[in-house]
């Protein structure tokens, strides 16, 4: 499995909302790929982070940086080619970051979801 499915895959397993991949290859020179995903609240925002970065160290993938702690609406994991944004519901609309980057190719996933 490559780093992006195994990202997807631990989102999807704890029932992350509206998972979307953007290829972000032609907007930064630092990192890959972005993936969004959504959490009914701050509860599994947090498995949430804790099953990416799980799963990630199983493969020999470690978290750069997490930002985004206690009491955040927007958890933030860097793993150098892909960031992966995890919003409470309606925190991502009001950043609405698939709308900021909407002349980005999306990344079809959908075999990666269950």
């Amino acid at each position: 499995m490559n780093k992006l499915e195994i990202i997807v895959k631990a989102l999807d397993d704890k029932l992350g909302k509206d998972i979307v991949a953007i290829d972000m290859q032609l907007a930064s020179p630092m990192y890959d790929t972005f993936v969004i995903c959504s959490a009914e609240n701050e509860r599994l925002m947090n498995a949430l982070r804790d099953s990416v970065e799980e799963k990630c160290h199983e493969h020999g993938y470690e978290v750069k940086r997490i930002e985004g702690r206690r009491n955040s609406k927007w958890l933030l994991m860097d793993f150098g080619d892909i960031v992966v944004h995890i919003f409470d519901i309606d925190e991502r609309e009001v950043y609405n970051l698939e709308k900021l980057w909407a002349d980005m190719p999306k990344i079809d996933i959908s075999g990666y979801l269950q």
